[in-house]
Formats: C-alpha cells, sequence, structure tokens
C-alpha cells in the first residue's frame, strides 16, 4: 500500500479521499488555487500546495504544477478524484512518465473510454447495443449539420470529452442546430478543455442506469450493481438510487454481464462505471463510460458496504479486487441527493457567496454527508456550487425515502440560496415516490414540482412568532442572569407592565412582504394578532430545534429556529424562512429595473449581442455570460432602444452590475 497520496482535486471529493486515506494510514497531500486557500480539503489533508490562480485552467488542470507538488512532497500516487483531470489520458500518461502511480485506468483504455465517441465506436464493433448517432472526428459546422440531417430529430448534442451535463443539448429541429451546437461547444471546451461533439438520436422517456464496475491487474473484472439516475434536470443529476426500481433480476443480470465485458473488452482496470440508456420496454442502449469514480457512488457504498476509494487504492497498488462477483453482497436501499447553491425559482441560477448558516443532519448509520465546505466557508464563483451530498440508506425503498423526508427537513441553509426546497418537493412527487421518472420528466413538468409560492398561513405566521418570542424571552433571561440584579422584573421580556396587559409587537419579512405581528402574553401563552391573523398558543416550547405548541386547540410540531435576525420553520412538509425587520422600517424592492439588465451573479461575459442603437424585444438574449460552469442567457426585460452596453466579451463582472441599460 502507498504511503503517500496526493489529491489531484477539491471539494467534497477531495475531502472523500482523504478520509480514506487517513482511515488507512496514508499521508495526504491536497493542492489549491488561489480561490481554495482556506478550502476545507486543504486543513484536511497532511499538507497542501498552492499551484494558480482561482481559474480551473489556472490551477486544477495544470497537470505538470500537480505532477511537479507529487514529485516535491514524495507522493507514490496522485487520485484525480473526479472532473477536471480524472478522464485525461494525457495527464495519467504524464503521472506514469514521472515514475507516479495514476489511481484510475491506464491511458490506453482511457483513450478509448474517455471519449463517449470512440467508446461508442468501439461498443457497436464489439456488438453492444448503441444508439444511433454521429461520433466522427471530422467537426466542421457542415458536416456536423448534414449528420444532424441524417440521424433525425430530435436529436442529442453532447459534449464528447466530460460529464456531469455539462455540454450536453437537445436540439428539435434543424433552425435550432447551429445556435445549440456553438453554446455546446463553448461549455464543453471551457468544462472540459475541448470542444469534440457527439450526436445521437434522442430516445423519448429514456430512464439512466448506471452500473459499477471494478477490475485489477490480475485479470478479474466485477460489477458492484446498478444506480439509477433517471432523476435529472438539463442533464444534471438529482437523486441517484441504488437498486434501480425499474429493472428485474432477468434484467439486472443481462445488463451486469454486458457492463462486466464492455470492462473486459479492454482491459479495463480500477473503477469505471459503464452508463445504459433504458427505453419503458426494457431494452438498453451503451451510453458512454466514466473512467473515474461517479458523484453518486457513496449509494453503492450503502448498499454493498464497501469503501470504493480503498478499493481504488489497494488495485492501483497491485493488489487483487477484495471480493469476487459472488461475494458481492447488497443489502437494502440508498438514495443521494445533491444540494446546491442556486435558485430553483430564478431557472435554477447558480449561487456564490458565504455560507453564513449550514444547519444538516447528524450522521448516523442511515445518513451520510459527504461535503466539503463548513458554515462560514464561501461558495466560490469558479467551481459547481455543490455544498454537501445527502445519502441516506434503508431496508427498502420506501423506508429510504422517508429517511430522506426526515434528513432534508433537518438542513437549512442561509446565505446563497439553495435547493432543498426543490429537492423536498420532488422526493414527494408521485412520479418519484412510485419510481415511474424518466431522464426528461423534470424539464416537461418543472411546474408540478415547483409550483408558485405560496404566502405563509395564519398557523405559519403564529408558530414562527412563536419561536420569536421565545428566544427574545431565553435571551433577556440569559442576560438577567449576568446582570447585578438577575431578579428584577424590568430584566423580563415577557411583555410585563405595570397597570395594564402585557403587548408586543414584532415584525417578520417573508419574500418582501411585511408581517406586523403583536402578541399577548408570556412565557409560552400568548393571543397572538396581526392582519387576517387572530390565533391563541398556548404551552409552546423550544427545544433541541423542535418547536412544540397549541394553536387554538390543536397540537402542532415544528423544526424551528430562531435569532436576533431571522427564524425559519418547518411542519414536515414545508419549510419558511423569515427576517426579523424593524417594526417602522419598509422592506426594499429588489431586482432588475425594467430599464436595466443587471449581473444575476458574479461571472465572465461571453458574448455580447448588441451595441447602443439597437431595437430589441422582449425577452430576446442580449448577452451569454458563463458562472459556476454554465452559461447563463441575459435576456431583455422589455421592447425598447439599446442606450447603453457596459460590459465587453471576457469581462469578469460583478453581481447586480449593470450591463445594459434600455430607454424609448
Amino acid at each position: 500500500m502507498f504511503d503517500c497520496v496526493l489529491i489531484a482535486n477539491r471539494g467534497e471529493i477531495a475531502c472523500r479521499v482523504i478520509r480514506s486515506c487517513r482511515r488507512l494510514g496514508i499521508r495526504t497531500v491536497a493542492v489549491f488555487s488561489e480561490a481554495d486557500a482556506n478550502a476545507q480539503h486543504v486543513r484536511l489533508a497532511d499538507e497542501a500546495h498552492p499551484i494558480g490562480g482561482p481559474r480551473p485552467q489556472d490551477s486544477y488542470l495544470r497537470g505538470d504544477a500537480i505532477i511537479e507538488v507529487a514529485k516535491r512532497t514524495g507522493a507514490q500516487a496522485i487520485h484525480p478524484g473526479y472532473g477536471f483531470l480524472s478522464e485525461n489520458a494525457d495527464f495519467a500518461d504524464a503521472v506514469e512518465q514521472a515514475g507516479i502511480v495514476f489511481i484510475g485506468p491506464k491511458s490506453a483504455s482511457m483513450r478509448k473510454m474517455g471519449s463517449k465517441a470512440g467508446a461508442k465506436e468501439l461498443m457497436a464493433a464489439r456488438g453492444v447495443p448503441v444508439v444511433p448517432g454521429y461520433t466522427g472526428e471530422d467537426q466542421g459546422n457542415e458536416r456536423l449539420a448534414s449528420e444532424a440531417q441524417r440521424v433525425g430529430f430530435p436529436l442529442m448534442i453532447k459534449a464528447a470529452h466530460g460529464g456531469g451535463g455539462k455540454g450536453m443539448r437537445i436540439v428539435r429541429s434543424a433552425e435550432e442546430f447551429l445556435p445549440a451546437l456553438e453554446s455546446c461547444q463553448r461549455e464543453a471546451k471551457n468544462a472540459f478543455g475541448r470542444d469534440r461533439v457527439l450526436l445521437e438520436r434522442y430516445i423519448q422517456t429514456p430512464r439512466h442506469i448506471e452500473f459499477q464496475v471494478f477490475a485489477d491487474a490480475h485479470g478479474h473484472t466485477i460489477h458492484l450493481g446498478e444506480r439509477e439516475c433517471s432523476a435529472q434536470r438539463r442533464y444534471q443529476k438529482v437523486i441517484e438510487e441504488a437498486p434501480s426500481p425499474f429493472l428485474t433480476e432477468e434484467r439486472r443480470a443481462a445488463m451486469g454481464a454486458a457492463a462486466v465485458a464492455a470492462a473486459q473488452a479492454i482491459d479495463y482496470v480500477n473503477a469505471g462505471t459503464v452508463e445504459f440508456i433504458v427505453g419503458a420496454d426494457g431494452e438498453f442502449h451503451f451510453m458512454e463510460i466514466n473512467t473515474r469514480l461517479q458523484v453518486e457512488h457513496p449509494v453503492t457504498e450503502m448498499v454493498t458496504g464497501l469503501d470504493l476509494v480503498e478499493w481504488q487504492l489497494r488495485v492501483a497498488a497491485g493488489e487483487t479486487l477484495p471480493l469476487a462477483q459472488n461475494e458481492i453482497q447488497r443489502h437494502g436501499h440508498a438514495i443521494e441527493v445533491r444540494l446546491y447553491a442556486e435558485d430553483p425559482e430564478a431557472g435554477f441560477l447558480p449561487g456564490s457567496g458565504k455560507l453564513e448558516r449550514l444547519r444538516l443532519p447528524a450522521p448516523d448509520p442511515h445518513v451520510r454527508l459527504d461535503g466539503g465546505v463548513i458554515e462560514g466557508d464561501v461558495v466560490s464563483i469558479y467551481y459547481d456550487p455543490m455544498i454537501a451530498k445527502l445519502i441516506v440508506w434503508d431496508a427498502d425503498r420506501p423506508r429510504a425515502l422517508a429517511r430522506l423526508r426526515e434528513a432534508l427537513a433537518d438542513c437549512e441553509i442561509a446565505g446563497p440560496k439553495s435547493n432543498i426546497a426543490f429537492l423536498e418537493a420532488l422526493i414527494r412527487h408521485p412520479t418519484v415516490v412510485e419510481g415511474r421518472i424518466d431522464t426528461g420528466y423534470l424539464d416537461r413538468h418543472l411546474d408540478e414540482v415547483l409550483p408558485p409560492p405560496q404566502p405563509p398561513s395564519p398557523t405559519d405566521l403564529a408558530a414562527a412568532m412563536a419561536a420569536v418570542l421565545l428566544h427574545d424571552e431565553r435571551a433577556a433571561r440569559e442576560r438577567a442572569q449576568a446582570g447585578s440584579d438577575p431578579h428584577s422584573p424590568w430584566a423580563r421580556n415577557d411583555g410585563w407592565r405595570l397597570g395594564h396587559a402585557s403587548d408586543r409587537e414584532k415584525c417578520l419579512a417573508h419574500r418582501g412582504n411585511r408581517h406586523l405581528l403583536h402578541a399577548g402574553g408570556y412565557d409560552g401563552d400568548w393571543r397572538i394578532r396581526g392582519e387576517g391573523i387572530a390565533i391563541d398558543v398556548a404551552g409552546a416550547r423550544l427545544l433541541d430545534g423542535v418547536l412544540s405548541a397549541r394553536f387554538d386547540g390543536q397540537a402542532r410540531r415544528h423544526r424551528a429556529r430562531a435569532d436576533a435576525q431571522s427564524v425559519f420553520i418547518h411542519d414536515g412538509q414545508r419549510r419558511l424562512s423569515f427576517e426579523r425587520v424593524p417594526v417602522y422600517q419598509s422592506v426594499a424592492d429588489a431586482g432588475s429595473g425594467g430599464d436595466r439588465v443587471l449581473a444575476p451573479m458574479t461571472g465572465r461575459i461571453v458574448l455580447v449581442k448588441v451595441t447602443i442603437g439597437d431595437e430589441v424585444e422582449a425577452g430576446q438574449e442580449l448577452l451569454v455570460m458563463e458562472a459556476m460552469k454554465m452559461e447563463l442567457s441575459l435576456k431583455s426585460p422589455r421592447k425598447g432602444k439599446v442606450v447603453a452596453v457596459q460590459a465587453r466579451a471576457g469581462d469578469l463582472v460583478e453581481g447586480d452590475a449593470v450591463l445594459v441599460q434600455l430607454g424609448d
């Protein structure tokens, strides 16, 4: 086994690899960009070294700098994680030439499998069913347009190198093809350093099912079962689970055998994932092979009880696979979701900024958290905005879904917006609960999962007010205990007055709307009043994050948290956050004005499509910017004339910067 391993990655996967190495007694070396100097993977590693600027191409994609650190620190092997250089055959070659072990397949296998185009051609030659399409090296626009006509519409454009939903577009007509191609090529170039694409026929209502394969250098190849990743939005996986609720034992056996055969055909070594598109009738087509550990590998670990990173390390060190195929045991059901800094109500716009609050459930045998940030860290604009992966396990799928509902309810993120509420709604949706979702379902039915937000109910407001009152009364008691006269009635915060009834005012703001509330009473028993609300609250207690009380005689339980600035409540179905604002201060309106187009977040301008004097229509694309490894289309808020353009292609702009101004 190795004595020292360098992790050529960042974030949660770097932290994940470090944990396994530490358990095995292996010293770890991390690398970091200027933006990651204070990151958690830097703090967890035994030592860490800077390798360049904040952009991936200036740091995590610099193989030469990474290898130099490995040589300098005496690292015997390099673990690439996923993304960045993990599927770069040239990097794997350079690592081996430097006398260092690359923890992954050999470059020859990567060259066959790392390109989606090459992998499809190889599998077709081997008789593995593939989706009809074009994988050729001629990448001229005319040739690609001609091949698109031959394949037929709808079709999919996919980055030939990479994954994670980046560089993928569905095209439904010839008129849409060239704009979609150009956008896909730009995104692929930025994310993976290469802009080659492939075309394939788009299969309607497919399911995405992948098999985890493992092979050693002694001729042993096995699979560890499947993961279903059909719940996707814009090709980004949202829910991953094992086993698939769709497969019969016969289909599972056939697909597992095909996955092993594909790996054996190219002398594959180490961890890999064979991905299939599965039609509604159960017919499956080879889609691609990822020559790395997948983001969703924890669900396989949870149902098998194995540490796949440990297996990677052992195989890379020359050991045989720890188990044979007939020794692999799978138990129960595991589900993974990814907590992202993004705004689902604004088209899932990626977010960035400081994590002012990060509350996650406590890990236990049923709940696992893989993260790369903690409260107070910053979600950077330069990288994927994932905050953590939440994985649950239980004896069967219904119980695992129940575990996931409870675990998500225990999550709270403040600072950048998050997708937690979206995930809570999604895992309750009948199509997910019944295991009927296909890869395009969310894009077709997003409005079902994300209905228009509803205002807080009278009970919601009363619960939030009760949490605030209990917090304030506790804080007042603590201040009094620290003072010179802890028993003074003037030190209490229960509204006590000499000669008249108590009454307190609080103002809570939700989505820009103020809710002025009055409370009469004390110590958990109040009459709460406001516009459209008059509720008697009795027996209110807030202990260990749980608010229990009777509202007009009906007992209710909420998860709750309150402080001097905000209050959060969750009734088991819905989460609500309120800001505490001064009683006599209005809430300012926010957002872009009708005459301005603002940068929705910090990012880099890719294209400027208008000049001063242009007449534009409402909804017309004016600029394209790139942030968090995604392209964002910025459109005109109304019809008008462009009177100012305040950004150029290549500019790095701050969030809320005015980019274009309109006149009449």
